[in-house]
C-alpha cells in the first residue's frame, strides 16, 4: 500500500472504546512516593486498583493531579473539540464536584452533584480554554465510605484518523529495562486497540532476547512483537529504522520510546488518541519525570533558542517541579498552554503523514536528531505539542551529564550541523560565542577531554556532505570507539599532593605525595581540611608525550605561610578511564 501523502488521504477513524479520551488511573501497586501524581489527599484514601480508590467518611480525594487532570486547553486548541464528558462510577453516597481553571491557575467550581451508588455524567464546554486551563473532579465522602470504581473523559466525536500505532524502542545494552517495558505494554489490555506492533531495534551485544523475562513478555505480545538486530547506529539510526518501517505500513503513527525508562502505559494510549484527534498532523510528545527522584518533572516543553541555537526547557529556571508538593491548585505555571519546538524522543508520537512529508531523522548517531527533526517538521507545517498527563520516568539531566564524556563530540558537531540547516539568525547568531563560553567553563573546571572533543567536532562539520534539504549523510559506524580511544591521552585530571617546599611530609610517608612516591591518593592533610588546601601553593602538571610541563601559581599569602602546608599536583590517572 502506498503511504498517504497528506492527513486527509489517511483512512478515517472508527469509534474507539466509546471514544474514551483519557482514563483516570492510579498506581498499579500502592506506592506512596508517586501517589501525589495521581490523586491528592491528606489521608483516608486507599488505592484498590488501576482505576479504583476508596475514600473514608469525611475525607476528600482530589484528582487535580498531573496524571488525572484533563488538559482542556491543549485538547481544544489542537483538536477543535467543543465539549467533553466526564463519566464517574461510584459506590456509596458522595459529593462529586467538577472543577476548572484558567491560564493563571485560578480554580472554579463548574458543577457539583450529590449522588448515591451509580454513574454520574458531567458535560463540560471547552470553548473557554484558549491560553490554558484544566478540568478535574473531586470526590467528598459524607457519612459512609465511598469507592470510585472508574472514571473517564469521553466524547461523541470520532477521531480524525484511526488511532493505530507502532511502538518503537531503540536499545543498546539495556535489556533489563527493555524487557520490563515490554512486559508493561503487554499487561495493559487497554492498549490492545491502539498498539498494533512493538518494534525493538537491538543494537547492542547484550541481547534483549537473551534477558530473563523476555520469553514471557514476547508470548504475551504474540505476533505484535518484532525484534530487529542491527549494528550500532545510535538513537537516530534505530529510530530511523522504526520510522521507515511505519512509513511503509498502514499504521497511522510511530511512537518512539527510549529503552532506559519506566513507562505509565496510560500515557501511551493518551498520546496516540490525542494525535488521532488533532485537526492536522501533529507530533505529540510526553514529559520526562526523574527515574530516581520519581516526583520531579524535568521537561514541560522543549524549545531551541534562536540566537545561540541551543535547546532548553521552557521556563527552565522553574524546573524541576516537585509534583509531590505541587499540584494543579498550587502552581500557576502548570496551567499555561506552552508552545514547543520539538519533543525529546524519550517518548514521542510521529504521524505517518509527517514521516512521508518530512523524511527520516538526521543521521547524527546521537544528540540533536530529535530537535532537528522537530524544526524540520515545523518548517513543513507540522507542529509539536507536548501534552500534559503524558509522561514516563527517565534519568534526569542532573544524573546524566553527558556533556563531559565522549558524547561531547556529538553535542557540538550536531548542534552546528542543525544550525547550518535551520538557523535564521544572521551569521549564526551567538552560537560560536556561546560555544567558546562552554569551552571556557570546561577548561576552568579542568575538564580538558570534552574540550578536545568539541574542538575536533568543528572541522568535522565542514566535511559533512549535504545530500538533500531534508537531511545530511554522515559516516558514523565506528565513531564512538574512535572517540573513546583518546580518553587515556586526555584524562580527567585529579588531585594528589605535590612536592613539599619545607619540612617532612606530615603524614609520615603514607600520603602518596611526590615525596612519598607511593599512591595517587589525596594527602591526608588535604582530605582533613579543605580550607588548608585553598591556602596552599598549587601546581598544575599536564603530562604529555615524553616529558612534563608545570606551571606554578603562588598564593597571595606570605611565603613562610605557604610553605607550612603541602602542595598538590594534577596528574592523569594511572589506569585508562
Amino acid at each position: 500500500m502506498r503511504p498517504a501523502s497528506s492527513w486527509k488521504d489517511l483512512p478515517h477513524g472508527a469509534p474507539l472504546m466509546s471514544h474514551v479520551l483519557q482514563h483516570v488511573v492510579l498506581p498499579g501497586e500502592f506506592d506512596r512516593e508517586v501517589l501525589p501524581l495521581y490523586v491528592r489527599a491528606a489521608s483516608g484514601v486507599r488505592v484498590r486498583g488501576r482505576g479504583s480508590v476508596t475514600v473514608e467518611p469525611g475525607r476528600t480525594a482530589s484528582f487535580a493531579s498531573y496524571f488525572n487532570g484533563f488538559p482542556a486547553a491543549y485538547w481544544h486548541r489542537s483538536t477543535g473539540l467543543e465539549s467533553v464528558t466526564l463519566v464517574v462510577e461510584v459506590d456509596g453516597r458522595a459529593d462529586v464536584a467538577l472543577m476548572a481553571s484558567d491560564a493563571d491557575g485560578r480554580a472554579r467550581r463548574v458543577e457539583m452533584r450529590e449522588s448515591a451508588t451509580g454513574r454520574i455524567e458531567f458535560d463540560a464546554s471547552l470553548s473557554g480554554f484558549v491560553d490554558g486551563g484544566w478540568l478535574w473532579f473531586d470526590i467528598a465522602a459524607s457519612d459512609e465510605q465511598v469507592a470510585l470504581r472508574d472514571a473517564r473523559w469521553v466524547t461523541s466525536r470520532t477521531p480524525q484518523i484511526e488511532p493505530r500505532a507502532s511502538v518503537g524502542i531503540t536499545t543498546f545494552n539495556k535489556p533489563d529495562y527493555c524487557v520490563a517495558t515490554l512486559a508493561a505494554l503487554a499487561a495493559d489490555r487497554r492498549l490492545d486497540g491502539v498498539v498494533e506492533r512493538v518494534i525493538v531495534v537491538d543494537q547492542g551485544d547484550r541481547r534483549v532476547d537473551a534477558e530473563e523475562g523476555f520469553a514471557e513478555a514476547a508470548a504475551a505480545l504474540g505476533s505484535r512483537l518484532r525484534l530487529v538486530r542491527q549494528s550500532n547506529l545510535g538513537g537516530s539510526g534505530g529510530y530511523a529504522r522504526v520510522m521507515d518501517d511505519v512509513g511503509r505500513s498502514t499504521e497511522s503513527f510511530a511512537l518512539l520510546m527510549d529503552d532506559d525508562v519506566h513507562v505509565e502505559t496510560e500515557s501511551v494510549r493518551r498520546a496516540i488518541v490525542f494525535a488521532a484527534y488533532c485537526s492536522e498532523p501533529t507530533i505529540v510528545g510526553g514529559h520526562m519525570i526523574d527515574l530516581f527522584d520519581r516526583t520531579k518533572l524535568y521537561a514541560w516543553a522543549e524549545v531551541v533558542d534562536e540566537a545561540p541555537f541551543m535547546w532548553r526547557a521552557e521556563h527552565a529556571e522553574r524546573m524541576p517541579l516537585d509534583l509531590a508538593t505541587t499540584d494543579l491548585r498550587d502552581e500557576p505555571l502548570l496551567h499555561r498552554s506552552m508552545e514547543a519546538d520539538y519533543n525529546g524522543w524519550w517518548m514521542c508520537v510521529i504521524p505517518r503523514a509527517a514521516i512521508v512529508r518530512t523524511g527520516l531523522p538526521l543521521p547524527a548517531f546521537i544528540k540533536w536528531d530529535d530537535a532537528e527533526y522537530g524544526l524540520r517538521a515545523r518548517a513543513r507545517g507540522i507542529p509539536t505539542v507536548t501534552l500534559p498527563g503524558v509522561a514516563l520516568w527517565h534519568m534526569s539531566w542532573e544524573g546524566k551529564d553527558d556533556h563531559v564524556d565522549w558524547q561531547a563530540y556529538f553535542h557540538a558537531r550536531n548542534r552546528i550541523v542543525a544550525a547550518l540547516l535551520h538557523s535564521g539568525a544572521p551569521h549564526g547568531g551567538t552560537l560560536l560565542v556561546h560555544s567558546r563560553r562552554v569551552d571556557l567553563k570546561h577548561v576552568l573546571s579542568m575538564q580538558y577531554y570534552p574540550v578536545a572533543l568539541r574542538h575536533a567536532a568543528v572541522p568535522s562539520t565542514c566535511t559533512t556532505t549535504f545530500v538533500r534539504p531534508s537531511g545530511v549523510r554522515v559516516r558514523f559506524p565506528g565513531s564512538s570507539p574512535r572517540l573513546r580511544m583518546p580518553r587515556p591521552m586526555r584524562p580527567r585530571p585529579r588531585l594528589r599532593p605535590g612536592p613539599m617546599t619545607s619540612r617532612t611530609c606530615p603524614s609520615a610517608g603514607d600520603c602518596g605525595c611526590s615525596r612519598c612516591r607511593r599512591s595517587s591518593r589525596l594527602c591526608s592533610t588535604v582530605r582533613a581540611d579543605s580550607r588548608r588546601v585553598s591556602r596552599s601553593r598549587w601546581t598544575r602538571v599536564a603530562r604529555g608525550g615524553g616529558g612534563s610541563r608545570a606551571t606554578t601559581a603562588r598564593s597571595s599569602r606570605p611565603p613562610h605561610r605557604a610553605a607550612a602546608t603541602s602542595t598538590c599536583a594534577i596528574v592523569p590517572p594511572r589506569e585508562p578511564c
